[in-house]
């Protein structure tokens, strides 16, 4: 059975709301949380068949410090396109607010055979404990 739920959020009050989420819905799933496209990217070519659900935000930080280096954070269209290159096998969540980018985000998962919806946050991170709570109940429990 797969072990993980892999995130890609780098808002520390999302990923915490998220974090709870799971404990409290899905406890058997180990979270792995990125906030950063490339850092995700590499995790998944080596534990892609482990993941049972991928969430994808898509802004995250325009530069980041990673070993004393300020490096790109990348955005979730980069993720996103990296699994349409793939062989679906995972439901993914793409839980953003950006108008301009989401679209493109579904839409390459959908090219791709990924299985994937759409969640909007709302309400500060209550959208947490309701829309992606039932995603995550929804493509867990199948």
């Amino acid at each position: 059975m797969p072990a993980y739920i892999a995130i890609l959020e780098d808002d520390v009050r999302r990923l915490a709301a998220m974090r709870e989420c799971v404990a409290s819905h899905q406890p058997a799933y180990e979270i792995a949380a990125f906030d950063n496209a490339d850092e995700m990217i590499g995790w998944l070519e080596d534990h892609l068949a482990e993941v049972a659900l991928i969430s994808l935000d898509h802004d995250l930080p325009l530069m980041q410090m990673r070993e004393g280096v300020r490096v790109d954070a990348g955005d979730g269209r980069m993720v996103a396109d990296w699994l349409a290159g793939r062989a679906a096998t995972c439901p993914v969540i793409v839980h953003t607010s950006n108008e301009n980018f989401g679209p493109g985000m579904m839409r390459v998962l959908r090219d791709g055979d990924w299985t994937h919806c759409r969640v909007y946050p709302h309400e500060d991170c209550a959208w947490v404990a309701t829309a992606w709570a039932e995603e995550l109940r929804k493509f867990l429990s199948a």
